[in-house]
């Protein structure tokens, strides 16, 4: 990774750029990646700086440590239950979560170690994930008496209903097999070759136009929210729309001529 923007060991997320992806890692290792109320305010900073930078194509995030991340920081809730504190805490993790999905560039989940609560959720947020092979998922908020709610809302965008219930009901964690099944994660791989395929899939995606990325995107989670007649009068606007762009003229060219495009973002 060619550039280091924040390198102190201090700091509860580090960022590396490697040429135009962006490379966020959680670095509270001690306490799994918890999301702390510092942790997530520092990714929502990072993310709303990436939205503006047109060399960035693509986000990868993972974890330092041990694990992905374990979930919200149930020390810092602990510590702070009062209704002030929890309301401005949860909102700032929707706040979060709505931040990857509204971001222009694609975000990739690098999940090892667990993925728990919060942790899972954030996984389900992006839009895609890769997995070492031993990592495991779970909303286990059930077994401490307080219900993953917040976290299968990402979730259960994600995997059906009746196996959503049942992470929720039975608060038992799945292995990445089983995360592969269920569609909350893409691909599964041994961990010493997750770093590589997901360095390899994000330079796939870097290299495609990113309006056309930003476009798609946007139209995807938009779509999704609407009757099926509506979704398809939209998504016409949205291929009329893009249709119009100097990319995809270019990319059509290209294509009839047989050779590589040359993206312009416009």
């Amino acid at each position: 990774m060619s550039k280091t923007h924040i390198d102190a060991e201090d700091k509860v997320l580090l960022r590396h750029n490697a040429k135009d992806i962006a490379w966020l890692t959680l670095n509270r290792p001690k306490a799994y990646n918890a999301l702390s109320s510092g942790l997530m305010s520092e990714l929502i900073s990072s993310l709303n700086s990436i939205a503006n930078e047109r060399d960035i194509k693509v986000v990868v995030i993972k974890g330092a440590g041990k694990g992905f991340c374990a979930g919200h920081d149930l020390q810092e809730m602990k510590v702070n239950n009062n209704e002030t504190f929890l309301e401005n805490f949860f909102a700032q993790c929707c706040v979060l979560m709505q931040a990857i999905v509204n971001l222009p560039q694609p975000v990739i989940a690098q999940v090892h170690g667990t993925a728990a609560a919060a942790g899972c959720q954030l996984v389900a947020s992006c839009d895609l994930a890769f997995a070492d092979n031993n990592a495991t998922f779970a909303t286990p908020g059930v077994n401490i008496g307080l219900f993953c709610s917040t976290p299968m809302v990402a979730v259960s965008r994600k995997i059906n209903r009746k196996k959503m219930m049942e992470m929720l009901l039975l608060g038992d964690k799945i292995d990445s097999k089983t995360a592969v099944e269920h569609g909350l994660i893409n691909r599964r791989f041994p961990g010493k070759l997750l770093n590589e395929a997901v360095s390899e899939v994000a330079n796939k995606i870097a290299s495609k136009s990113p309006l056309t990325l930003k476009i798609g995107k946007e139209a995807f989670y938009k779509q999704l929210e609407m009757p099926l007649s509506e979704a398809y009068e939209y998504t016409s606007k949205v291929m009329i729309q893009n249709m119009q762009a100097r990319d995809a003229e270019e990319g059509i060219s290209a294509f009839i001529e047989k050779r590589l495009p040359v993206w312009t973002g416009k």
